[in-house]
């Protein structure tokens, strides 16, 4: 409950509503030396708390919200499968390389990246094999072939320490920052919002544009439509998605938009007007090139709430580098002392992307506390999330001493099969509890481009 708390002060949200707040459970819940289990408990906690409170502020009595630490750890897995089959997540050139001096870990689920890192390691990526890749890397030196990946606009991170992070400039620049930010960017008045009964979920009537891909922004728009939201997930037809949008689109309308055409930017201008979140998790400076920055957005959107995930945050030299979760666990000391902890030494990830998952919740947490406070005392809101912040927060958690042999949960009891446009899909239930107005998807997920991209 303290994790929460500190969460719920952090937004400036009425300490009252925590009253309404039922967790149960503890860490250890998988084997993990860090709190996951309490990071994924408390950010959906707080994701549907502040869903709720925004309810109340249009109206509707205050509602108790459930969490089990457990099923919440278990949804942060992010585990489903489509007819059956568990697609395969990970390329088979994703992963930890051993270096000279090290290891580094490529993320190479896009076919532009993997190809990318294997011409870096002087690779012919038509004819490679991961044994290839394996010895092209003993010859680099770790922090070489980060730079250098950087440097081509790859995604690559050397392995460090807790310490060797803390002792770098960019850890120093996370170090200095709050988890999320919630900054006013401009004036408006507040944005009327359609009545709301009591019966209906507390987001209902919210508007919802959804230009994220990877993961921690599909997590947080999924929540948003779990407690109402009319989430609108915009795609590009020029970029590729990865399986896991089957799962993360549910509840959600999908649209495809090209922003770099003059018909796919009028398109978004309409789709502007009349949103009221717009959630976008592009490279830093990406959209705003496009036109559709915070400023830009509040400026053709007055009463915006505008939320940015980045991977590194907004300061620091790696303020504009791309990452992803399983890299940001690498360089900030994660994949390290999890190793130390529970491997024997050997280099090991979290057993889920917790900083993507909990990232997600924040975002859907950001959204509602600024919606509120739009419709107290108005303004256009900017809320600023990156994985490295989770990371730092997750790391503040404290360390978990795990039984020998622990296994993870059992599945099965949280899991259900839904239809979606991929197929029968088989997923884990939402694990936030709403006593009066349960959360839910009135909408299944389908393939980027089934709908009209129109309210």
């Amino acid at each position: 409950m303290n994790v929460l708390e500190s969460l719920w002060r952090l937004a400036a949200l009425p300490p009252e509503a925590l009253h309404y707040a039922r967790l149960a459970g503890a860490d250890p819940v998988f084997p993990s030396s860090f709190a996951v289990g309490a990071a994924g408990q408390s950010t959906l906690a707080a994701a549907a708390l502040a869903a709720c409170e925004l309810g109340h502020q249009r109206g509707v009595p205050r509602q108790a919200v459930a969490v089990d630490m457990t099923h919440a750890a278990v949804e942060c897995t992010g585990w489903f499968s489509i007819d059956g089959q568990v697609p395969e997540l990970w390329d088979r050139f994703s992963g930890l390389y051993r270096c000279s001096d090290g290891w580094v870990r490529v993320h190479a689920n896009f076919a532009h990246h993997r190809d990318g890192a294997l011409k870096l390691m002087g690779l012919d990526p038509a004819t490679a094999e991961r044994a290839d890749a394996d010895r092209a890397m003993q010859s680099w030196r770790a922090l070489d072939f980060e730079q250098a990946a950087a440097d081509a606009g790859l995604v690559a991170t050397a392995l460090r320490t807790f310490d060797e992070w803390d002792a770098s400039e960019q850890g120093q620049a996370i170090a200095a920052q709050p988890l999320f930010t919630i900054d006013r960017i401009g004036d408006a008045a507040p944005l009327a919002l359609p009545p709301l009964a009591g019966d209906q979920r507390p987001l209902e009537g919210i508007r919802v544009l959804d230009l994220t891909r990877i993961l921690a922004g599909p997590v947080g728009g999924r929540a948003l439509a779990a407690y109402g939201a009319d989430v609108m997930l915009v795609n590009s037809p020029l970029l590729p998605n990865i399986e896991a949008i089957a799962d993360t689109s549910r509840g959600k309308r999908s649209v495809q938009v090209n922003l770099r055409t003059e018909d796919g930017r009028r398109t978004m201008d309409t789709l502007l007007r009349d949103a009221h979140v717009f959630v976008q998790g592009y490279r830093p400076g990406g959209l705003q090139a496009l036109g559709f920055g915070a400023e830009e957005a509040a400026a053709q959107r007055p009463g915006i709430v505008y939320v940015s995930l980045t991977a590194y945050g907004t300061r620091g030299p790696w303020a504009r580098r791309r990452g992803f979760d399983s890299l940001v666990q690498t360089a900030t000391g994660f994949n390290h002392a999890e190793g130390v902890a529970l491997a024997g030494g050997k280099p090991r990830p979290l057993p889920m992307q917790m900083l993507d998952e909990a990232t997600g919740y924040l975002i859907a947490f950001g959204a509602a506390a600024a919606l509120r406070r739009q419709q107290q005392e108005g303004g256009s809101w900017h809320v600023q999330v990156s994985l490295a912040q989770t990371g730092h927060w997750l790391r503040g958690l404290g360390r978990v001493a795990v039984p020998e042999g622990m296994k993870k949960p059992d599945y099965e009891p949280y899991l259900e099969t839904v239809p979606s446009g991929f197929g029968d899909l088989r997923v884990v239930r939402h694990s936030a509890q709403l006593a009066r107005t349960p959360a839910k998807f009135t909408r299944p997920s389908v393939p980027p481009g089934t709908d009209a991209p129109r309210w």
